[in-house]
């Protein structure tokens, strides 16, 4: 009779940043896999991982160093091209698919080696939706950091705020206890209303994806009154608007760009961006917070430019008011790119600084002259055990199929359910179809 093969995954250890505490396979998982599916998890030891080796112990998981002999290893983020093996199959965010220079070694040192990488940003269905993604957790942890910010650049310029109540993300043990704060700062603002400073509040979020459901639901916490993009200017010049409320307004792509001519077609600006001028612009000076939540790639128009900024900053001037914006949360995080302004990326230890739209300077922390600027890009990282859970739950249902492919067959003939096919970026050494592009970033 002969032996049933052992199946084994490894799970690599994230070390690209002290705050990366989040998991690919939680501990609960690694017992479904071993009990329901007869799958051995190895996993690589770590001081910070929000998840300890016990845990892992309990559920039935190996705790080792040496993954060599795990022909699939699971990572979250970037792998670094020395911890590869020849034939090796590798599956994380490896941030590649934009033609990111920075990660080009390492693209090309899985082609070296015959590698197979799998990447979870382009696990899609058929109709293009994400499927296995961090998103919605950086939507709320993106919120609660935008909301400390405001809290603290108000604090700053002399006004106390009910947003004071708000902790950084990271310092919750969970992301119950954090709603429950913010929560606490929503009733607040309900019994005692804003400062006459700060209201009416308005926050424009950007986009309506998984990170604008995140953030809305930590802003829906506070008593919100939703509103158009094209209410905006009434509410902050009219007469009515109310200290009670926050005013919330999702800006959508009709909202962000106008068509050269002709009526909006949301697939024609997609297709040919060129044949469309950015009209955000005009949102600016009624706007307290920008949530940016959009995908952003060199094609398409900036959402706020650098030159806007200043515009509106010399408005101010001659007027001799400081601009309404306050914040902008850019959970998005493309440095200079649809947010020009953010000219850097944060940690959570320091997740702002203050941009100056009229000398350029960028100042870390919420105090001086400018606007705050939250651009953490690993706002995930900040809920780690909520985080990894969420992501565990869905990526289970592939991790079988996965380790029971036969990932030596050519790419024509690999047996993978279909979503995770198309995330297969590098098969056995070799661009698969999809991602042939890449090749002009390596060359």
């Amino acid at each position: 009779m002969q032996a049933t093969p052992v199946k084994r995954i490894g799970v690599r250890r994230e070390d690209r940043s002290k705050w990366e505490r989040r998991v690919p396979i939680t501990p609960g998982i690694a017992r479904y896999l071993r009990d329901e599916h007869g799958i051995e998890v190895f996993v690589q030891p770590s001081p910070i991982r929000v998840f300890d080796h016990a845990e892992y112990e309990a559920h039935g998981a190996v705790v080792r160093e040496d993954l060599s002999d795990c022909p699939i290893v699971f990572a979250v983020k970037e792998i670094p091209p020395s911890f590869f093996r020849p034939g090796g199959a590798y599956v994380f965010f490896s941030h590649v698919i934009k033609g990111q220079s920075y990660n080009m070694p390492m693209l090309r040192r899985l082609l070296e080696l015959g590698c197979t990488l799998i990447d979870y940003e382009k696990v899609i269905d058929d109709q293009g939706k994400r499927l296995i993604f961090f998103g919605r957790h950086a939507g709320l942890a993106g919120m609660i950091e935008t909301l400390h910010a405001l809290g603290k650049r108000l604090r700053w310029e002399g006004v106390s705020n009910p947003f004071e109540l708000i902790c950084h993300a990271h310092e919750y043990r969970d992301l119950a206890e954090a709603k429950r704060a913010v929560a606490a700062a929503g009733e607040f603002i309900r019994s005692e209303g804003l400062p006459a400073q700060a209201a009416p509040l308005t926050v424009g979020i950007t986009g309506y994806g998984n990170v604008a459901r995140g953030a809305w639901e930590i802003l829906d916490l506070l008593p919100v009154e939703v509103i158009e993009p094209g209410q905006l200017s009434d509410v902050v010049d009219g007469p009515g608007a109310s200290k009670y409320v926050v005013y919330a307004t999702t800006f959508k792509e009709q909202h962000i760009v106008e068509p050269l001519e002709g009526e909006f077609d949301c697939l024609k600006y997609y297709d040919c961006p060129d044949n469309f001028r950015p009209i955000f612009e005009k949102a600016l000076p009624y706007l307290s917070v920008i949530v940016n939540g959009i995908y952003w790639d060199a094609r398409y128009p900036r959402l706020v430019t650098k030159a806007a900024l200043q515009r509106l900053w010399e408005s101010g001037q001659s007027a001799g008011a400081l601009p309404r914006l306050k914040v902008i949360g850019d959970i998005s995080c493309d440095i200079e790119g649809s947010i020009e302004c953010t000219v850097k990326a944060t940690e959570p230890e320091e997740p702002c600084f203050v941009y100056n739209p009229l000398t350029g300077a960028a100042v870390d922390g919420c105090e001086g002259d400018g606007l705050v600027v939250m651009a953490v890009d690993i706002l995930p990282s900040e809920l780690p055990r909520d985080a990894s859970e969420d992501f565990s739950r869905v990526l289970k249902e592939y991790i079988p199929a996965i380790v029971d492919a036969d990932l030596d067959a050519p790419f024509d003939q690999l047996a993978l359910p279909a979503p995770i096919k198309r995330a297969v970026i590098v098969h056995r050494g070799e661009l698969t179809p999809d991602y042939e592009y890449l090749r002009r970033y390596l060359e």
